[in-house]
């Protein structure tokens, strides 16, 4: 898990065991269960998730301060949304909840918040003119382009699947016929 694991120490310091002082590296366990790996934080997935949330939340602190705050709680949704996401994967709950279908999931998450922050940036830039409003446009512009390249990605990903399993039922069936046609032929 990430922050790395700390060596044991192999003789804990008595001493400092009945004082009752903690060790300056000792985390609680059971804290480190909520971080993501630093493995998947590090991938592509992970990386497009911190940058989603992260844009998401500096466009929402935007039009907090901005006048244009009716459109607040698009980037808040976003927000939690590409957060619940981001430690959905990280915990690889996919894996645990077979019954969703998380690929569709993420993809229509990504094309609506591209589709709303392109709407409501560039009403934003062009109907307000303080600079709040402008930051958050601005932001959302950069939220539009990192949720269109995900769900891209999402999209060619589900393709790849697709296509391998269409390949194999084609040659299935194509040898289903071959078999049947040389039956007839006799």
């Amino acid at each position: 898990m990430w922050p790395p694991d700390q060596e044991p120490d192999p003789d804990p310091d008595p001493a400092s065991a009945r004082a009752g002082r903690s060790q300056p590296g000792a985390a609680m366990p059971g804290l480190r269960a909520l971080l993501p790996a630093r493995a998947f934080l590090c991938s592509l997935k992970g990386r497009l998730l911190l940058a989603e949330s992260g844009l998401s939340f500096i466009t929402f602190v935007c039009y907090v301060a901005s006048s244009a705050s009716a459109f607040l709680a698009a980037p808040l949704l976003e927000f939690l949304l590409a957060l619940y996401f981001l430690f959905a994967d990280a915990m690889q709950l996919n894996d645990k909840w077979q019954g969703l279908c998380w690929p569709m999931m993420d993809f229509l998450r990504c094309v609506t918040a591209a589709l709303i922050y392109f709407a409501i940036s560039i009403t934003a830039v062009a109907k307000y003119s303080d600079g709040a409003s402008k930051a958050a446009g601005v932001f959302g512009f950069f939220a539009t382009i990192v949720f269109a390249i995900d769900f891209y990605l999402i999209f060619n990903e589900v393709a790849k699947f697709l296509k391998q399993g269409d390949s194999a039922e084609e040659n299935t069936a194509d040898k289903a016929e071959e078999e049947n046609s040389d039956s007839d032929s006799d």
